[in-house]
């Protein structure tokens, strides 16, 4: 038995100093193009599994039946979650494909018959997954909406999902949201709005500064000569004048030159 104990210790320690070795010889990639192996895939799932099953057994699950809580919950996903977790009618996007591990396609599977770990998950977020711990800027009741929201979203088509976005009113969580956008124009087309502002501003200030450019304080006055007044700009360094003299330029293009 003793034996064994020693063995096992042994074989411990050297797997953990080969580990430790590939780590610090940069062997792990830790690119997100490049999938876990299966066994190390198994384990993360494991204990992420078991740490939101352990931390959301005393959550207190409210009505996710009501109306008033599904339809705010439909604005704050819309603006806030289908980047990742897509949408019905939304098949894909820049981030749901870019992302490892792959976010879940919630429009599938909803709160995948969990509402307290999911709600757990969303106030909370998993570390090193992309998942936001939208509890920060989130209150309760509003994480409770989108969770009562994805107990219906599986049963809706696109048609639906947009009816219930429409009427929701939006991006709103008692504070401390943000202007966020979805690349499919989804919102509205607050996203259009926005860079056509930001467009415009650009080309005012870009016709600003052409015209600043472009203006130059007056370098000519009016003065009487052979008593009529013309605009004149002086100049004293016309090589062909003589010293002392002073050449200008009448509107008319005569050139006089006048000595000192």
């Amino acid at each position: 038995m003793k034996r064994t104990i020693t063995t096992l210790l042994a074989a411990g320690t050297v797997g953990s100093a080969a580990a430790l070795a590939a780590a610090y010889f940069g062997l792990v990639n830790v690119g997100a193009d490049d999938p876990h192996f299966p066994a190390v895939h198994a384990f993360l799932a494991m204990a992420r599994d078991r740490s939101i099953e352990v931390r959301a057994r005393d959550i207190e699950v409210p009505n996710l039946k009501d109306e008033t809580l599904i339809r705010t919950g439909a604005g704050n996903y819309n603006a806030m979650c289908i980047g990742c977790h897509l949408a019905p009618g939304l098949d894909k996007t820049e981030l749901s494909q870019a992302l490892y591990p792959a976010p879940p396609n919630l429009a599938m599977i909803g709160s995948g018959n969990d509402p307290a770990g999911a709600f757990w998950i969303i106030k909370h977020g998993i570390k090193a997954s992309g998942m936001p711990a939208w509890g920060k800027s989130m209150g309760d009741q509003y994480i409770w909406g989108v969770v009562a929201f994805l107990e219906q979203m599986p049963q809706m088509n696109a048609e639906q999902y947009q009816a219930l976005v429409t009427t929701s009113g939006g991006h709103q969580h008692g504070g401390g949201e943000s202007e966020m956008h979805n690349h499919e124009g989804l919102q509205g087309g607050n996203e259009r709005e926005h860079h056509g502002n930001v467009a415009s501003e650009a080309r005012h200030h870009d016709m600003q500064q052409s015209e600043a450019h472009h203006s130059h304080p007056a370098d000519s006055e009016a003065h009487k000569s052979g008593g009529g007044h013309h605009d004149a700009a002086e100049s004293s360094s016309d090589h062909h004048s003589k010293p002392g003299s002073k050449t200008h330029a009448h509107k008319d293009g005569k050139v006089h030159t006048h000595e000192g």
